[in-house]
């Protein structure tokens, strides 16, 4: 949960706030509030402090411009507070030693967002990340990357939602493009590979293996007017044996090359 101040930053309410504001009930009395301090590391520290250490409400301020202004404890970055980066971006959220950690959001200086759990300075958990264009990510993360269930929504208004692993569409998920044609299947580093079953608007639909992006190794595609190809497939093309269904129902059995075929080897006509 949370709420939203005047400049529009949302204030988070969790694990970490509430770790500092518990902290407080017992430190608030020790707190001196003190001027300007200049720290060996160079920055300048303005706020509260509980002996030689910050602890409490400050605004640090780096020598290449960058600046925190949030909550403190014992010596770090610990509780609500925003990061200005000097490159311009800016985190706003828990932080947890010095890191951001817990419910965060991050605005890059190019429009870029992200929104949702981190650890360790890192989005870990459920978040969801948009960009300049209209692109938006929902889903999860691991140390950083896209990893497990989520839905990217790219700017040509194409779907995808399924698994994701390194940063990648990797595993099962379903694809939608903006001209109705729908992919459900499996996913190696964004590209198709592996079984699956690809669907055109107008009818037509392949169900078999695919490598790279192109249907490969055994595979059925079926044509809007009821033909069908019941075989082998080699970089998008039917290649080797397979089977030819016509619409009339008849079966013939060829060989295919670079999707041309070559010769039939039996047919069941008398």
């Amino acid at each position: 949960m949370g709420s939203t101040d005047k400049a529009g930053f949302k204030y988070y309410e969790g694990q970490f706030v509430e770790e500092y504001q518990e902290a407080s009930k017992k430190k608030q009395s020790q707190r001196e509030n003190r001027p300007e301090q200049t720290l060996k590391s160079g920055a300048k520290y303005t706020g509260e402090w509980i002996d030689n250490k910050r602890d409490g409400n400050g605004t640090q301020v780096w020598k290449d411009g960058s600046r925190y202004e949030g909550t403190w404890l014992d010596d770090q970055a610990h509780g609500f507070g925003k990061l200005y980066h000097a490159d311009g971006d800016i985190y706003e959220g828990e932080w947890k030693n010095d890191k951001a950690h817990g419910k965060g959001k991050y605005i890059h200086a190019n429009g870029a967002t992200y929104e949702g759990d981190w650890e360790n300075d890192k989005q870990h958990g459920y978040g969801v990340e948009t960009w300049p264009d209209n692109a938006r990510y929902e889903g999860y993360y691991v140390e950083g990357k896209k990893e497990g269930k989520g839905k990217l929504f790219f700017a040509d208004n194409s779907l995808y939602e399924g698994e994701f692993k390194d940063n990648e569409i990797n595993g099962l998920g379903n694809y939608e493009w903006t001209d109705g044609k729908v992919y459900t299947g499996y996913w190696i580093n964004n590209k198709m590979s592996g079984k699956g079953k690809l669907e055109w608007k107008d009818g037509k639909l392949y169900d078999g293996e695919f490598d790279d992006d192109k249907r490969h190794g055994y595979g059925e595609f079926k044509w809007s007017d009821g033909r069908i190809y019941k075989g082998m497939w080699k970089n998008g093309k039917q290649h080797g044996e397979g089977v030819f269904i016509g619409s009339d129902g008849k079966e013939r059995r060829g060989e295919w090359v670079d999707g041309k075929r070559v010769k039939w080897i039996e047919t069941n006509e008398k």
